[in-house]
């Protein structure tokens, strides 16, 4: 069986690219990770996991094997990926390629899956981008690392995937500072909240750093992870409801071949 994407972006939509953002429907997973968890590091049935991303392999069209993912470490480091990994993934929160054939996928459960493409070079990358890696700059790392490889940055276009929103996303003055340290102007990211409590917004925040960036399109779709639960796995959500654990959605992104 395939597991068909839940949103696809509308500037992903270039011949020979081939994406989707996957959410929790479509596996086989019971409880907790119903039904599409692709998680590796979540205590979900190990066979369950590996049906799940066997399932959104066939639906990329590719082998098991080349559904590739890095272990996620809310870092800026950037891999190109040239074949499967031979044994563990390295750690990092970005991948990118020019090899046709390779789905490269990343891992959220409230964090911003962000995919690119230049379909004209034929190279494409993927990010994890949570509040720390946002800010660090993992984004502009990933558009580098595309550059680095023969991409125009005026021709790539990206894509923010389901995330969690700013409604949800209730934070503390402390990750306020964290942002105004760097730049006092981030401050239009945030919206007051009870208290001294804030509400960050993710989503805008990394369309905006990916339009300084001078890409060519950025597109996103203000689905929010957190309040969907027939839809997403979300973290936040999981630890308001004192759950144990949590699934993870994925968010994939291929250059055919031909």
């Amino acid at each position: 069986m395939k597991a068909p994407p839940l949103y696809l972006a509308d500037n992903l939509w270039h011949t020979p690219v081939k994406h989707g953002f996957f959410g929790r429907c479509g596996g086989v997973s019971t409880g907790l990770y119903a039904s599409l968890n692709a998680g590796r590091g979540s205590s979900d049935d190990p066979a369950h996991i590996e049906e799940n991303r066997a399932r959104i392999a066939r639906s990329m069209g590719v082998a098991d094997d080349h559904l590739i993912g890095v272990y996620q470490v809310h870092s800026t480091k950037v891999v190109t990926v040239e074949a499967p990994w031979p044994d563990t993934p390295p750690k990092a929160d970005a991948l990118v390629s020019a090899t046709p054939g390779l789905a490269l996928g990343i891992l959220t459960a409230d964090c911003a899956p962000v995919l690119f493409a230049d379909h004209k070079a034929r190279i494409i990358g993927a990010a994890h981008a949570g509040w720390r890696g946002a800010l660090d700059g993992v984004l502009e790392a990933t558009i580098e690392a595309m550059v680095g490889l023969g991409a125009n940055r005026q021709n790539i276009q990206a894509a923010i995937g389901p995330c969690i929103a700013q409604t949800s996303y209730e934070v503390g003055p402390e990750f306020l500072d964290n942002f105004i340290h760097h730049d006092s102007a981030y401050q239009r990211f945030f919206a007051r909240g009870a208290g001294d409590r804030w509400h960050f917004n993710l989503e805008e925040f990394c369309a905006h750093r990916l339009s300084a960036a001078g890409l060519g399109g950025v597109n996103k779709k203000s689905l929010d992870t957190c309040t969907r639960q027939e839809h997403f796995f979300s973290y936040r959500r999981a630890t308001k409801r004192g759950e144990s654990d949590y699934g993870r959605n994925i968010s994939v992104i291929m250059m055919q071949s031909g």
